[in-house]
């Protein structure tokens, strides 16, 4: 994962010379396979090497620092990250995984996830954050409602809901019934699956709190775990199998998505 990122921000400084990867290879006599590996975040070069490349390419005194101290964090297994807006979910690693991945499968515990969260419902989650200042909820409720763009035809979603987040009231009624219509009228696209989670499953392997897991074209699977003001992500095999074994006991003990809507429906006649 920290490969990854550290390749992607390598990759834009290559691009912003002008120069292919195969001149810039030629110009500092390295074999062209050796940018395209570091792109990968396959490794292969050395620390020495690194900073060559990213003086030639005239990278910033804070780009250097950056990816140095990500290249020399690549062999690490996750990827603790603290957002400067204290916002785990506005990290632009996450939104540029969202966007790169083919299916993302989210497990919510105590709240509808932030992708299909409507603008009001987004607003109250906002507001309640202790690391959110006053003057800052309009911007960062905004910028969430945002990543509903996200559900589109290109990538494929899955969704695990608990019933208590369903019953769970944010802000007022009328912004929870507008929620629960909300997702009954995302579940009939043809790349959106809502499956609830039942009070009646009773202790279930989900217990320990969400997550998103991620998957790719090219690269390997990503989970994301996030809290108050930080976030982690994992994609060493042995935790990303972990986290694929608590999806696969969920979907054992989650309602089918005609059942989910019936849930879903049953709270709003409630009203």
């Amino acid at each position: 994962m920290v490969g990854r990122e550290f390749g992607n921000g390598v990759r834009k400084i290559i691009e912003r010379t002008g120069l292919t990867q195969r001149r810039i290879a030629e110009l500092l006599g390295w074999q062209e396979a050796k940018i395209s590996d570091l792109l990968a975040g396959k490794g292969g070069v050395s620390e020495m090497e690194v900073r060559e490349l990213l003086a030639f390419c005239q990278a910033t005194v804070e780009e250097r620092s950056h990816l140095i101290a990500l290249f020399l964090e690549s062999g690490e297994k996750g990827w603790l990250q603290f957002p400067e807006d204290g916002v785990p979910d506005q990290v632009h690693t996450l939104i540029d995984l969202e966007k790169s991945a083919n299916e993302i499968t989210v497990w919510s515990l105590t709240l509808v996830s932030g992708v299909l969260q409507i603008p009001e419902y987004a607003y109250v989650v906002t507001e309640a954050s202790p690391v959110i200042e006053a003057a800052d909820v309009p911007t960062v409720a905004a910028a969430r409602t945002a990543r509903a763009k996200l559900l589109d035809g290109s990538r494929k979603f899955v969704f695990y809901i608990h019933e208590f987040a369903l019953r769970f009231q944010v802000g007022g009624v009328e912004i929870w019934r507008e929620q629960l219509a909300h997702l009954l009228r995302v579940s009939v696209r043809s790349y959106v699956s809502i499956r609830v989670i039942p009070a009646s499953a009773g202790i279930h392997a989900g217990t320990t709190g969400g997550f998103y897991l991620m998957r790719f074209p090219k690269f390997p699977p990503v989970v994301f775990l996030d809290s108050l003001n930080c976030c982690l992500f994992f994609d060493d095999a042995d935790t990303v199998k972990v986290y694929e074994t608590t999806l696969e006991r969920l979907a054992a003990v989650a309602l089918d998505e005609e059942e989910s809507r019936a849930v879903i429906d049953s709270i709003l006649e409630g009203f």
